[in-house]
């Protein structure tokens, strides 16, 4: 009967799950009050004083008892399976499936589409959320701009995923496109439009982001050679990362700024986008873009409401334009905030695999490493190797999270 009324299911879900937390912590005090330490007799208030001491952990309990059960084991047990071989009965094989991993080349496409997403993602999102909480704080439907961007993250990804699948439909050249972007490929003809629209604008584009990337590159550059700056040991492998990705990245992107200058144009014919190498990855980062920008905003405004108008009254009597304002006076005072919202958005990059599945399914050279260990785990039933990206995954997001314990650790000083 439940399972032919989702409706009913779910309401008898939260009835017995409420009941049973308000039964649990109800019957669990009584038994800690009444039977184990009662507060009667000669020893009425050390029984009072252990009681109060045990209590805490009884709220604590179902909270360690689920952290235990649904990520301590899962972790263990993924880390056995990963030194083991289901077609040899589970036998302990080593490092052998990380070894066949490493020899296969979609992992490596993996990867590789993992660190394009992982720089270009949280820092496309960040800066949109920042610029987006600047100028909707200076306008007077600001709040209803904050509550059209922020409703992307109401929808799910795969929810989002079919929304854009559907901006980047193409169908045959005899029947009317659907997908807006090829509704307006299919109007530039080769003018100055299409020239401005398809070669100069996203020259300009590239352009800007060699520049930002590169400055990216030489902050942590700078922070291993300055003096004076942090050196722990943990820290320069991570700098190491992100400068050499910066370096990748900005290789890329000029040679796709030549490429967009040689290259040939197939104006007039309709583009199947998703499957355009390199160019679909960033079609799929597009999506999480879309929904991680309303995140950002919400906090980074926040975070300048925040700022004492102290300091801004100081820079204005100063003579500091806005630029100089924002950039030297308010960014400084909510960098905190900006590593906590760009490494957040990084956690989800790292585990991105919705918008994937939905959309290529790993197809056309836009593998991810989620897609990777599904296609592993549930299509080839190859536990060992899926086993095995998992904890890849699970050890690219452990410095991040580290990252995050130690900056607040330094605010908290």
């Amino acid at each position: 009967m439940l399972s032919d009324n989702p409706a009913l299911l779910g309401l008898t879900t939260i009835v017995v799950g409420v009941g049973a937390c308000l039964g649990y912590f109800f019957l669990s005090n009584l038994f800690l009050d009444k039977v184990l330490f009662p507060a009667s007799g000669p020893n009425a208030g050390r029984n009072i004083n252990r009681a109060n001491m045990i209590r805490p952990w009884l709220f604590l309990f179902p909270a360690l008892f689920a952290l235990l059960l649904y990520l301590a084991y899962p972790v263990f047990e993924t880390l056995r399976l990963s030194l083991t071989d289901r077609d040899q009965g589970g036998a302990f094989v080593g490092l052998a499936n990380y070894q066949q991993m490493m020899a296969e080349p979609k992992f490596w496409e993996a990867v590789r589409n993992n660190m394009l997403w992982l720089i270009v993602v949280p820092a496309v999102s960040t800066a949109f959320g920042l610029l987006v909480a600047q100028l909707t704080d200076r306008i007077k439907w600001g709040n209803l701009a904050k509550s059209l961007i922020f409703m992307p993250m109401a929808i799910s990804f795969v929810g989002a995923s079919v929304i854009f699948k559907l901006i980047y439909d193409t169908r045959p050249e005899d029947q009317n496109q659907i997908g807006i972007l090829n509704a307006v490929w299919l109007k530039l003809d080769g003018g100055i439009g299409s020239v401005l629209m398809l070669q100069i604008l996203p020259s300009i584009l590239l352009i800007g982001f060699v520049v930002i990337v590169a400055s990216v590159a030489w902050s942590f550059v700078r922070a291993i050679i300055a003096k004076g700056e942090d050196k722990s040991a943990w820290l320069l492998p991570l700098r190491l990362l992100v400068a050499g990705g910066a370096l990748w990245l900005i290789w890329v992107s000029i040679s796709s700024l030549v490429g967009i200058w040689i290259g040939e144009i197939p104006y007039g014919e309709a583009q199947t986008w998703l499957t355009l190498p390199l160019w679909n990855n960033f079609f799929l980062m597009v999506v999480l873009i879309w929904i991680q920008t309303g995140f950002a905003m919400v906090i980074l405004s926040a975070a300048l409401r925040g700022i004492p108008e102290e300091t801004i009254e100081a820079a204005i009597i100063d003579g500091a334009n806005p630029f100089q304002i924002f950039f030297k006076i308010k960014v400084p005072q909510i960098m905190g905030t900006i590593v906590v919202v760009w490494t957040t958005i990084t956690l989800t990059v790292l585990k991105v695999f919705d918008i994937v599945f939905a959309m290529t399914n790993g197809q056309w050279e836009t593998q991810v490493l989620a897609n990777y260990m599904y296609d592993k785990l549930f299509r080839a039933n190859d536990w060992g190797v899926g086993s095995a990206s998992a904890i890849i995954i699970m050890l690219l997001v452990t410095p991040i999270l580290v990252w995050n314990v130690y900056n607040a650790r330094k605010e908290m000083k």
